[in-house]
């Protein structure tokens, strides 16, 4: 059975802005859409405004400093979609960020996207404001999609990180993981970094064997997810095992174990409730979208 390309309802996916390129590389149409028309995104840091109906706040030109650095974000009913570089980048774990655990829960899927896009974006630019090469200041060009340096000539472009996130099955049950920072019963698919010189499917083999013990098989892949904490891709599979035999990596989980459908159906039907064994992967998480598919099949 096939995966749908992106899951109806896949938090951060789906922005309904126009990104526009051709506007990005065109320094005097870009400069056209910066007037009275134009629409900023409101930012506390990196945090976003949220109005009494749960939507984002939009503000103009006007309320922010001459100077600022503005990423553009795109165009949507003809107007340009701005957002402020802030003074200073993230400061810590996602997992340490619980207001914007909160709004997870808040904004409509719409807005969820288009305040994900500008935070990796508004974020990568306030942590790299000096060459890579030779320190010099660098200064932002194409609306945000690169800064250039004036000293050596060097570009630079936000990063984005390739992360798997993969599903583990042996005869019709789920490999599950949890790190010390999740709440008690709090269970996830494993994940990990996809490393220089390898493919998605090397990386979920060798992520799975390193922190779980286990050889896996027929790695397919389901589904993405944009993750902006603070700019990674989350790229779903699913594997098979062979040999269930567990050896826990505890540098990187406190516990790892199978869950049989019946356990998994009962904690997904239990919600925020969870049962005395488990809590279903949150909704705005991908490991939540895996799962389901998994369990749909």
């Amino acid at each position: 059975m096939h995966a749908p390309a992106t899951p109806p309802g896949m938090a951060f996916a789906g922005s309904p802005l126009d990104r526009a390129d051709h506007i990005r590389v065109d320094p005097e149409a870009l400069a056209g859409l910066m007037n009275w028309r134009a629409k900023v995104l409101l930012l506390d840091g990196l945090l976003p405004g949220v109005d009494d109906q749960g939507g984002l706040v939009w503000g103009s030109l006007a309320d922010v400093p001459e100077d600022a650095e503005l990423v553009f974000l795109g165009m949507q009913d003809g107007k340009a979609h701005f957002a402020p570089v802030p003074g200073e980048g993230a400061d810590g774990p996602a997992y340490a960020m619980p207001r914007a655990w909160a709004l997870m829960t808040q904004l409509a899927p719409p807005d969820l996207a288009i305040y994900g896009g500008a935070r990796s974006l508004v974020d990568w630019h306030a942590r790299h404001r000096f060459c890579a090469r030779c320190g010099s200041a660098t200064k932002l060009v194409k609306g945000g999609w690169q800064r250039h340096c004036d000293s050596c000539g060097a570009d630079h472009f936000p990063r984005t990180d390739p992360v798997t996130i993969m599903l583990v099955e042996h005869e019709d049950r789920l490999l599950l993981g949890r790190q010390p920072r999740f709440p008690p019963k709090m269970y996830s698919a494993l994940a990990g970094f996809v490393e220089p010189g390898e493919t998605i499917e090397e990386a979920v083999a060798r992520e799975i064997h390193e922190e779980a013990g286990v050889r896996v098989r027929d790695v397919k892949y389901i589904a993405s997810q944009p993750w902006p904490f603070p700019s990674q891709l989350m790229i779903g599979c699913t594997s098979v095992a062979d040999d269930p035999e567990l050896t826990i990596d505890t540098t990187e989980l406190e516990d790892a174990r199978w869950f049989t459908r019946a356990e998994l159906e009962a904690a997904r039907a239990a919600g925020e409730a969870g049962t005395d064994l488990l809590y279903f992967p949150r909704p705005f998480a991908i490991a939540h979208h895996l799962v389901c598919w998994w369990l749909d099949r």
